[in-house]
Parts: structure tokens; sequence; C-alpha cells
């Protein structure tokens, strides 16, 4: 390795342990399963596994499952960097019920980074209509601010929208693979989810873009 070379990994990587010491003391905390999905418990874990530090979620044969950290969390702030293996149907939950939806829907029309949850009047209570936002055979970063019955939502440090939804106080956090033989072959790929818990009436942290 040259010189120039190797000043640019020690810059990098002194950048990279700079931006971990800030994010630990601003209170983000790394929510990512151990190697044997430790911290996580699924009903279906020939559809769930640790890949090189990553968490990797997939369906060959139309049916779906889920993950689910055993820990409860109530106000935070989530954010998590994924990719994805096209066509699919898949999402990160929160607070158990609700949900970060990573997909491309026509009814009604929307792309990654729509709010579902079960029992929702309109499906989703906002969506994306620019596909344009997500680096679709890249890796993206959604975040969620989630306090009280306020829940708002960024991809790729874009805003998707936000609502007031007092549904569900307190969950777990949860990726799916969603059934279907329409998304045979799928694959998400999680390498990061952090959490931060937030005090009552806390605001919202600018995502990263």
């Amino acid at each position: 390795m040259n010189a120039l070379r190797r000043a640019l990994v020690v810059a990098v990587v002194a950048a990279c342990s700079a931006a971990w010491a800030e994010d630990k003391k601003a209170g983000w905390k790394c929510i990512m399963p151990g190697k044997d999905l430790d911290g996580w418990t699924t009903k279906t874990p020939e559809k769930f596994k640790m890949e090189d530090g990553c968490l990797v979620g997939w369906q060959e044969d139309g049916k779906g499952g889920d993950i689910f950290t055993t820990e409860e969390f109530d106000n935070f702030e989530l954010r998590f960097t994924y990719k994805m293996k096209w066509p699919a149907n898949s999402g990160v939950w929160f607070r158990t019920g609700y949900q970060f939806d990573i997909l491309k829907w026509t009814k009604p029309k929307t792309f990654s980074g729509a709010f579902y949850y079960p029992g929702c009047p309109t499906t989703f209570a906002f969506v994306n209509l620019d596909e344009s936002i997500e680096n679709r055979d890249d890796w993206n970063e959604g975040q969620v601010y989630a306090n009280g019955d306020k829940i708002i939502m960024w991809l790729n440090g874009r805003k998707m929208g936000e609502a007031t939804v007092n549904k569900i106080a307190k969950g777990k956090v949860g990726v799916q693979v969603h059934g279907g033989a329409g998304f045979k072959g799928m694959k998400i790929t999680i390498k990061s989810i952090e959490i931060r818990p937030l005090a009552k009436d806390e605001g919202p942290t600018e995502p990263k873009k």
C-alpha cells in the first residue's frame, strides 16, 4: 500500500470512528441481531439468517415470514440501511404493527417509503410517488420518528410524510418478507439498524443524506 492510499484509509477509518462516537454520544444504539439471530425471534427461521454481518431475509416458495426484536420500544428514532433484490414486497416493522414499507405497489400507487399499518382505512397513511428516491440496486437509508402518536418517515434523506396515529404505543422492531408467488426470489439485506430513545415531545433528528 503506497503512502497516499494508506493516508486515505487512515482518514476514512478516523472519520468513521468519529461518526460512531458522535452517534453513541447522541444515544443511538445498534440493535442488529447476533450471529445466530440472538436478540431477535421468528416463527420462520428458514427465511432469515446473518450473512457477512448483515441480516438477510428471502423467500423462494411464495411463503413469507417476519422476524422481530425481543425488546419492545415506545418513543424513538429508528434508522436502517437496506438493499433489495426485486421484485419485492418487504418492510421494516416498528411498534410491531407499523411498517416502513419497501415495495412497488399499484393500488394505491406507491413506492418504498409508504407508511402501512393493518386496519389503515386508506391502506397507507401516506405514500411515496417518486420511484427515483430509492436506489433500486444499491443501499438505501430509511429513518422513522415515532413519538407519541406522531409518525414521520424519511428515505435517503427525503421526507416521505407524517401522520398522527394512536393505534399502537409500544412494540418491537422487525423485518418482513411478504408472501406471494409474485415475489419469489426476493431478498432484503440489512446492514445496520439503530434506535435512539426519545423523551416526550422531543423532536426528530435531521436524517443523514
